[in-house]
């Protein structure tokens, strides 16, 4: 089968290979090189990268307008495979590959459909979540599915544990289905409307850690930002991420109050202790919450 592949970052490099196993991928789109690092230099995203060593041919549109003619121009296709792009495909693109879009999409639809699933999924603390094969049609994630697959969730992975978890997984399932949905061997079936909910994107305001929250709350919210944008929290003047926890256990520490215990950096919250596991004060690397705490000058205190 002819096939064009559209994605941007490292979470769809798994399917691309995938792809590349099964078809001839006559083509790549992704998002423009964007800044990046302190110099902010134009970096390329990482499904360009690894098409160019790939040897496929590569486009960045600058817009979704643009997507329709760059497919008419690459001629016909059987299918386009979409993950993890970052723009909305128009009508008029949709309707060019043979069999259409097939999106691998990393939640159990129609549960979280939107731009965060994965981050929602964690805050929401769900038990599980998996990946969505689905037809993509003119709404956000509405289209009809046509296979799913379930992973239970652990109350200490981060988004960026599970994003990469179900990238391999969405990868092996696209390989292994692809060829019947093009064959018309696989039927996609219609979402239930009704039971869905909406991962919105992450805003700035949701990410000032609230310390008079309880802590299986907290440690769900640091976990769902983790590593990216991060929860943050302020000491003194000091900011910094939080980026993994453990709950220990209730204590008389107030909330936001930190103490190094026995080599463990403690928070109080407003049920239980958390243990700061990893942290990253602004501008310098990620580290252990006790390193971080070891190597201040200042004592520690109660965060803000």
């Amino acid at each position: 089968m002819r096939a064009v592949f559209l994605g941007t970052p490292d979470a769809a490099v798994p399917s691309l290979e995938a792809l590349n196993r099964v078809a001839d991928v006559a083509a790549v789109i992704t998002q423009p090189d964007r800044p990046r690092g302190r110099s902010r230099t134009p970096q390329p995203p990482a499904v360009k990268e690894h098409a160019t060593a790939l040897g496929i041919s590569v486009h960045q549109p600058g817009s979704s307008r643009e997507i329709a003619s760059i497919l008419t121009g690459i001629g016909s296709l059987d299918v386009a495979v979409i993950v993890a792009f970052g723009m909305l495909i128009r009508p008029e693109a949709l309707a060019l590959p043979l069999r259409g879009f097939v999106n691998v999409h990393f939640s159990i639809l129609p549960r979280w459909r939107g731009a965060a699933p994965v981050q929602r999924a964690i805050q929401a603390r769900d038990p599980a979540t998996g990946v969505t094969l689905m037809q993509l049609d003119e709404g956000l994630d509405t289209g009809p599915i046509y296979s799913t697959r379930a992973t239970t969730l652990s109350p200490y992975e981060t988004a960026g544990d599970v994003v990469d978890r179900l990238s391999r997984a969405g990868a092996d399932h696209l390989e292994e289905l692809l060829p019947l949905i093009v064959s018309r061997g696989v039927v996609p079936t219609r979402q239930d409307h009704e039971r869905a909910t909406h991962a919105a994107k992450i805003g700035p305001g949701e990410r000032r850690l609230e310390i008079d929250t309880p802590a299986a709350e907290l440690g769900a919210t640091i976990h769902a930002l983790s590593p990216a944008p991060g929860a943050f929290a302020m000491l003194a003047e000091e900011r910094f991420k939080v980026l993994r926890v453990r709950r220990t256990g209730r204590s008389s520490s107030a909330p936001g109050e930190l103490r190094l215990v026995e080599g463990r950096l403690l928070m109080g919250t407003a049920t239980e202790q958390l243990e700061l596991l990893e942290v990253q004060p602004s501008g310098k690397r990620v580290m252990s919450g006790r390193d971080w705490a070891m190597g201040r000058h200042e004592a520690l205190g109660t965060l803000t």
